[in-house]
């Protein structure tokens, strides 16, 4: 079983069931059947300050992953990464991949510039953070 957790302000009229569908979608895609992703819908604000903190930049950015475990190869590892096996036997079951933070803002904004719903920008960046989480990386 997938389970989306998604927290999120009245302000950002985000569509729940797309999320998770989303979710499930790409898990689904990659064999993963049963695990938990955190899905944080966020202002401008928020936004920029972990972009900040987290990537020590200041560009605006629709999406951030923030795994629990780094599941790249060591051939792939970031420099002061740490070297862990990632999940082997989480001791509740649940494999807890980690949390996406979308920027409602910046979604609007590149759905406008792409010329798409918003609904199907919403699906593919949290899509796209959820191949983060797997540890699917682009240049």
């Amino acid at each position: 079983m997938v389970r989306t957790l998604i927290s999120t302000d009245t302000r950002y009229p985000v569509n729940r069931k797309l999320i998770k569908r989303a979710v499930g979608d790409v898990l689904a895609k990659n064999n993963v059947h049963a695990a938990e992703v955190s899905v944080a819908v966020v202002g401008e604000r928020k936004m920029r300050e972990l972009v900040k903190n987290y990537l020590h930049d200041d560009e605006p950015c629709e999406v951030l992953a923030f795994p629990l475990e780094d599941v790249m190869s060591s051939g792939q590892r970031r420099q002061g990464s740490v070297n862990r096996q990632g999940f082997v036997n989480p001791p509740d079951g649940v494999l807890r991949l980690g949390d996406l933070v979308l920027c409602w803002p910046q979604v609007l904004l590149s759905a406008s510039r792409n010329d798409k719903l918003v609904d199907d920008e919403v699906y593919f960046l949290t899509g796209h953070g959820v191949l983060h989480l797997l540890g699917k990386h682009h240049e």
